[in-house]
């Protein structure tokens, strides 16, 4: 696949113009062909597991270029365009919502991990502490909502009306005995620095912005979602429709879920990243 190289940071991407080698790139002694992917991923901890994975693909005779990004906006919109071979950055939800909202023809070639969200609060040390009238800010992505507002429910805070789940929004919620206030119009990226300038009486926060800010799901947040394997919110490897069968996909999706790459994950994220083999 050839397409033009992108660097993006801290959400500005700059484009270069190159050509990769999946057309085919001398690896060396014996003249064999190197496949190049280029997969878009959020700095934690999406690049660093890609980072792990890149000697086992190597072997596999798959360069990895890994572009990173600070934001759930830009890894699709350069996906669309073909600047880039696969995202790794959202979960399902997520990436049903944004081919419904513009039309993108994405499929997905696999999950790899989930990531619970946590709620972190300076002044309380659980949920039931909240008083009534409690500020809680959450993420602006509506995706997200409905995991949150069933985490809260779970823990006695609300009631959602009956049928919903993972679509859950604010406007679901049926009984709310504490007239809990929920500031839902925050960008993901910037929900650790309310947390850490004592904003709102709680915060939900996505993992990979959590662990990005030193802050871990387990042992730092006073409530987390569950991490069951049947948690819908999958992060996975998204493509071009067409391309999730793709050899060299498929070889980065079967090197992302194998024991290596998956013992790593639970060693350096200690549960706050959970890795899944399907």
């Amino acid at each position: 696949m050839k397409k033009l190289a992108l660097l993006a940071t801290t959400g500005t991407a700059a484009l270069v113009l190159a050509a990769c080698g999946t057309d085919g790139e001398e690896s060396g002694g014996e003249g064999e062909e190197t496949q190049t992917l280029t997969v878009g991923a959020s700095n934690v901890p999406h690049a660093e597991i890609l980072e792990y994975a890149e000697d086992a693909l190597e072997e596999e005779g798959i360069e990895l270029e890994i572009e990173t990004f600070n934001d759930y906006v830009l890894p699709n919109e350069y996906l669309a365009e073909g600047e880039l071979d696969a995202n790794y950055f959202q979960h399902i939800p997520y990436l049903e919502d944004q081919i419904e909202e513009h039309g993108y023809e994405f499929e997905h070639a696999g999950g790899i991990h989930i990531e619970p969200i946590g709620v972190y609060s300076q002044e309380y040390d659980s949920l039931d502490e909240l008083p009534d009238g409690a500020e809680i800010i959450m993420s602006d992505s509506v995706a997200d909502h409905g995991r949150i507002l069933t985490l809260l429910e779970e823990e006695g805070l609300i009631t959602l009306a009956e049928g919903v789940d993972v679509d859950a929004t604010v406007d679901d919620i049926e009984e709310n005995p504490r007239d809990l206030e929920f500031q839902a119009n925050v960008e993901a990226a910037v929900l650790p620095t309310a947390y850490e300038q004592g904003e709102g009486d709680a915060v939900l926060i996505n993992s990979n912005y959590a662990i990005d800010y030193d802050l871990n799901p387990m042992e730092d947040a006073i409530a987390t979602e569950s991490t069951e394997l049947d948690n819908p919110h999958v992060n996975v490897i998204a493509v071009p429709a067409g391309d999730e069968d793709n050899e060299e996909i498929q070889t980065l999706v079967e090197v992302l879920r194998s024991e290596d790459v998956q013992d790593f994950i639970v060693e350096e994220y200690e549960n706050a990243v959970v890795p899944v083999s399907e």
